[in-house]
């Protein structure tokens, strides 16, 4: 059999669960020439994020359903792992991404980008140490996302969670909320603001944040794809969604 007529480059098996409306557009907004995106959904039977008791909930939903996504997706043959869900990747901090990761490795056989290790590499990438981060999640997540950060080494100034009501309700902020709040969490002591909740569409509103506020402004669909992007030697700048991927 020759080589596949598609995704020359790179075929990126993208998880994400049943309730996303945001990753796909959000990556295929970005997609580089000859890059493509086959997604295995989580199912979700109850999506309901309206307490902290719910978004666990959801996780063990998530939790269940991974396995089966995995299973279906590889059967695509990519040749990379992409996770278009982060709440579970902050979960347990620095240990708990690393756990998940390599339990995404076994199963798939493929390397792996996760949000975390993405928010990560491009705060690295950035020289960035204090940041303030906001999210659509409940406070139990909030301090995952905290817990995860701290111990990478970076220092939280402020954690800002919309406490969405739904995980579909996530795809419904307005724009103008996002950007009261990105006013709300910075200062001048903060050196890169940082969006988590794959469904949170924030891609072009970061990259015109940055420019606005002369920091950096990351997204967490960005960040994810351009730390998958870079794993697989795909390394040109692509402009009009931020300086992470301009420059880095």
């Amino acid at each position: 059999m020759g080589e596949s007529t598609v995704g020359r480059r790179a075929r990126f098996g993208v998880i994400a669960p049943s309730t996303n409306t945001v990753v796909e557009h959000d990556f295929a907004m970005i997609r580089p020439q000859d890059v493509t995106f086959h997604t295995g959904r989580m199912y979700i039977e109850n999506p309901s994020l309206d307490s902290d008791d719910a978004f666990e909930h959801l996780l063990q939903e998530i939790r269940q359903s991974i396995t089966t996504a995995i299973r279906d997706v590889v059967t695509c043959k990519p040749t990379y792992m992409v996770m278009g869900m982060s709440a579970e990747t902050f979960w347990g901090g620095v240990a708990g991404n690393q756990a998940f990761t390599k339990r995404v490795r076994d199963q798939s056989g493929l390397d792996v980008s996760t949000g975390a290790s993405a928010c990560e590499a491009a705060l690295r990438a950035f020289g960035a140490e204090r940041i303030a981060f906001f999210s659509p999640y409940q406070p139990i997540a909030d301090r995952q996302v905290t817990t995860f950060f701290i111990e990478a080494g970076f220092s939280v100034a402020t954690a800002t969670g919309l406490r969405c009501p739904t995980a579909t309700s996530i795809a419904e902020v307005p724009e103008q909320q996002l950007d009261d709040i990105i006013d709300q969490i910075d200062a001048s002591d903060v050196e890169a603001l940082v969006q988590v909740g794959t469904n949170l569409s924030f891609v072009r509103q970061a990259a015109r944040l940055e420019q606005e506020l002369g920091k950096p402004v990351i997204a967490i669909n960005t960040a994810t794809l351009w730390h998958a992007l870079r794993a697989n030697a795909i390394d040109e700048s692509i402009t009009g969604f931020g300086r992470l991927l301009e420059e880095h």
